[in-house]
């Protein structure tokens, strides 16, 4: 009994087994079983991926040569809407037929597993920190709005807090502050106009 998982990503090669030169081409249509990518975009379950894949047989095994095209949502690193971006990767493996060290994958029972292939090609090359654009202003740090929305957004200058006692002092003139005459309050003040 098989104890190998067929999977939408399995491919049957009996007909390329030890045919050194032989070769087909496989167009597989599958959906997403469940999430893969990184913690901020990947492709999640649902998303349709169409793979197109070239298999040859060679003395060692069979190669596999093929394109993925697909899509990754996920948000903006800068804006946090979400973004979707389409994923075209090109992908080449050795299926080997006996386990070697040399080669990560084998033949198991006459097929080839794509799965893991196609995994790691369209994770790889997902962006580490996606854009909603290239020129994504980010968020306002002061109230949280999207500045590519608001072009003109600004706010007043914050008041440095250890200055912040003496705002309310602004609406203070001399016209509302008593006038003092100097010579006036001062006690030695006739002393120092007689020796004038």
């Amino acid at each position: 009994m098989s104890h190998f998982t067929l999977t939408p990503y399995t491919v049957p090669v009996f007909d390329l087994l030890h045919r050194p030169g032989e070769m087909r081409e496989k167009s597989i249509d599958v959906t997403a079983a469940e999430d893969f990518g990184n913690a901020v975009i990947g492709v999640r379950t649902g998303t349709e991926i169409e793979i197109e894949a070239r298999l040859e047989s060679l003395h060692d095994g069979i190669l596999v040569s093929g394109s993925v095209d697909t899509e990754a949502t996920g948000e903006c690193v800068r804006c946090l809407i979400e973004v979707r971006i389409p994923v075209e990767v090109e992908f080449q493996e050795l299926f080997a037929y006996s386990f070697d060290e040399a080669f990560d994958y084998t033949v198991q029972d006459d097929h080839v597993d794509l799965e893991p292939v196609v995994r790691d090609a369209v994770v790889l090359s997902l962006p580490f920190q996606p854009v909603c654009q290239e020129d994504c202003l980010g968020l306002c740090p002061i109230c949280g709005v999207r500045l590519l929305d608001n072009p003109g957004h600004e706010h007043d200058a914050p008041v440095d807090p250890r200055w912040a006692a003496l705002a309310g002092l602004e609406g203070l003139t001399e016209a509302s502050t008593p006038h003092v005459d100097v010579a006036e309050a001062s006690p030695h003040a006739d002393a120092e106009e007689e020796k004038r």
